[in-house]
Formats: C-alpha cells, sequence, structure tokens
C-alpha cells in the first residue's frame, strides 16, 4: 500500500479528495472531477493506495500548529515554490507516509511539491494570479490547473513515467 498525505493552501485539499477517489474506484459526482481515466497513466493498480489525510492549511497559525513548524508562509512564486516543499516534507514527516503534497500561493503561478523518499518534484501551476486582488475567477483557475496538474504529477510518478512529468511546464 503507499500511502499519501496533502498540506494544501491553494488547492484547498482537493488534491488528496481527488486521488481518494481515484484510490476509491468512486466515478461521477463523488469524485474524479480532474482526471476521468486515470488508468490511461499505466498500469499502477490504484485500489493500493491510499490517503493518510488531506490537509487544507491556509494560515500561518496552521502551518504552525498543525505542521509543527515556525511561520513560512510567503506571498511570491519563488517563495512558494520553497515553502510548498517544506509544508510536504513537513507532513510526509507527521504522517510518515510514502507520498506527501505540498500547495501554497500568493502573487504568481504558486508552488506545488511532490516529495518521496526518492525524489523531490517542485512546480508550479501554470495560471498567474494575485491573492491581494479580488479576482476570483483568476484565484479558481489556478487552483483548477493546480489540482489537475499535480494529480497528473503524481499519475505519472505511480506509473513510473518521468519522461512525461519532465515534459510538463516549469517542473
Amino acid at each position: 500500500m503507499i500511502k499519501i498525505a496533502t498540506a494544501e493552501c491553494f488547492t484547498h485539499g482537493k488534491i488528496g479528495r481527488e486521488l481518494h477517489a481515484i484510490a476509491q474506484g468512486y466515478t461521477g459526482n463523488f469524485g474524479r472531477d480532474y482526471i476521468e481515466n486515470p488508468e490511461s497513466y499505466g498500469n499502477f493498480n490504484y485500489n493500493e493506495l491510499s490517503v493518510t489525510c488531506s490537509l487544507f492549511i491556509p494560515t500561518i497559525e496552521a502551518v504552525k500548529s498543525v505542521l509543527q513548524i515556525e511561520g513560512i508562509k510567503c506571498y511570491n512564486e519563488t517563495e512558494d515554490k520553497e515553502v510548498s516543499k517544506i509544508m510536504a516534507e513537513a507532513v510526509k514527516k507527521i504522517t510518515c507516509c510514502d507520498i506527501a503534497i505540498g500547495t501554497t500561493a500568493g502573487i504568481g503561478r504558486g508552488g506545488i511539491s511532490v516529495v518521496t523518499n526518492d525524489c523531490t518534484i517542485i512546480t508550479t501551476s501554470d495560471v498567474t494570479s494575485d491573492l491581494r486582488e479580488n479576482n476570483s475567477e483568476e484565484l479558481f483557475q489556478r487552483q483548477e490547473n493546480g489540482i489537475e496538474k499535480c494529480i497528473k504529477i503524481v499519475l505519472f510518478l505511480l506509473n513510473d513515467d518521468f519522461d512525461s512529468i519532465k515534459s510538463m511546464n516549469n517542473v
């Protein structure tokens, strides 16, 4: 069994929810909003996947109290990538999972990290937005893109398809 845990900010815990739906074989209204056919990514048996936890960590206080790391939230893309990695490493340590995911975003495309014992994959969404602006549609598009991109990375990772990961934008 491969255990996954997430510590998500701008993706609101939806990556964990979607991976859980894939692992449980849910379709329709209860899952697979982003990837309709995960089997098309390879031969991995998704029943061997377990989501240990999917955390929505939107504040510095949550980072401190839940992830047990001091205030590291930031709001530019370069730092978001580093913070997403720190968040993924923290949730990996707390849960002893095999794959950990961290996401955070302020100004820019945000940061998305997928951390295993053997590799760390750091990327961004493909949509730029600014948390300080009251543009919910733009923020929503960044979130949707980040969720889908991260799930694809995890599916490629589970199926040992590193070439497809490397071919993605800004990985």
